[in-house]
């Protein structure tokens, strides 16, 4: 009867350990809760010739972290580092150039994610016969280029030079989509603008590829600021525009890798 009774309660203490032991088991494989979900509104300052491709990223990722919403603001990289310097509430900058970005006071540490070459954009049927670039020395043609303190129209003047001519445009314009605008509109018979945002506006406009575009190859930028209203949201932003979901992205438009 002793040996009975005592072997029944070891059995019932054995019992106890090993349910102790995996009442632990959950708890030790459990998910870690230290980081929480992102939210609010993350600010984005992006030039003008990212409109397309981040807009489509911005619904991605909106998609991908609910609790956040994405606002962009588009424009010429030279206005938009202005913007930020006086104090615009920003919490991320893509540049379409470095120097632009290099204007930027309080950045991060810039990431350079895509490149993009220029293109002759002309109207459909080209009916002012353009050629190539040197028709942008033609007095008898209506051009628009960028104007010189914007990113494609720097590139612009080092073509330029590159070709040695001296371009006669009607309008400098403030960023590549209004250079674009004006070609769509048929106001010109051409303007200078890069590769991506012919593609952009394939079915109202046609490309003309020249050669000397290899002359002035621009390099974006990206970074968080470092007075960023939302700063694990613009980190998480740049983090996707540099994965491979925003590089299927960018490539798809017509962007080169860096």
């Amino acid at each position: 009867m002793f040996r009975r009774t005592a072997f029944a309660a070891l059995a019932t203490v054995a019992a106890l350990a090993v349910a102790g032991c995996g009442g632990d088991t959950p708890a030790a494989s459990s998910p870690s809760t230290s980081s929480s979900a992102l939210s609010g509104t993350v600010n984005v300052f992006a030039a003008a010739s990212l409109t397309g491709t981040f807009t489509q990223l911005g619904k991605d990722f909106e998609a991908v972290h609910p609790g956040v919403k994405v606002t962009f603001n588009f424009g010429g990289s030279s206005a938009l580092a202005q913007q930020i310097n006086s104090g615009a509430p920003a919490d991320v900058f893509a540049s379409a150039a470095p120097k632009n970005m290099d204007d930027v006071k309080d950045k991060g540490t810039p990431t350079n994610f895509v490149k993009n070459t220029l293109e002759i954009a002309v109207p459909k049927g080209n009916p002012g016969k353009i050629t190539g670039i040197k028709d942008f020395a033609d007095k008898n043609k209506k051009l628009a280029i960028c104007a010189a303190q914007v990113p494609c129209g720097a590139a612009a003047a080092k073509v330029f030079a590159a070709v040695g001519i001296t371009a006669q445009p009607d309008s400098l314009e403030q960023d590549v989509k209004a250079a674009l605008t004006k070609v769509s509109l048929g106001e010109v018979d051409a303007a200078l603008v890069y590769k991506t945002d012919v593609l952009s506006a394939k079915d109202k406009v046609e490309g003309i590829e020249f050669p000397e575009s290899s002359k002035a190859v621009n390099e974006y930028p990206i970074a968080t600021l470092t007075k960023a209203p939302n700063p694990d949201g613009a980190q998480a932003f740049v983090d996707y525009v540099l994965s491979d979901k925003g590089k299927m992205v960018l490539t798809a438009a017509g962007f080169d890798a860096p």
